[in-house]
């Protein structure tokens, strides 16, 4: 596998996890400011995640940006 299909695959994988992850946010019953009391540590950890896959997903473009070549062995 290229390093552009490998690229690309990993883009699509953290997408999809992305993704998910949004689906379990859920919206408050009312519509006030103390409705999203109860949701904020949900809210707080969807947050924490989605930066630390933007950290992995930048890490891993550099990963493969520095990589010369991607056979079976760094795999």
């Amino acid at each position: 596998m290229g390093k552009g299909r490998l690229e690309a695959f990993s883009d699509g994988v953290i997408a999809i996890i992305i993704t998910i992850m949004v689906l379990e946010l859920r919206v408050p019953h009312e519509a006030d400011l103390a409705a999203l009391r109860p949701l904020m540590p949900v809210f707080l950890s969807y947050v924490l995640s989605f930066i630390y896959l933007g950290i992995y997903w930048n890490n891993h473009h550099h990963l493969l940006q520095a990589a010369r070549r991607v056979n079976g062995r760094v795999l």
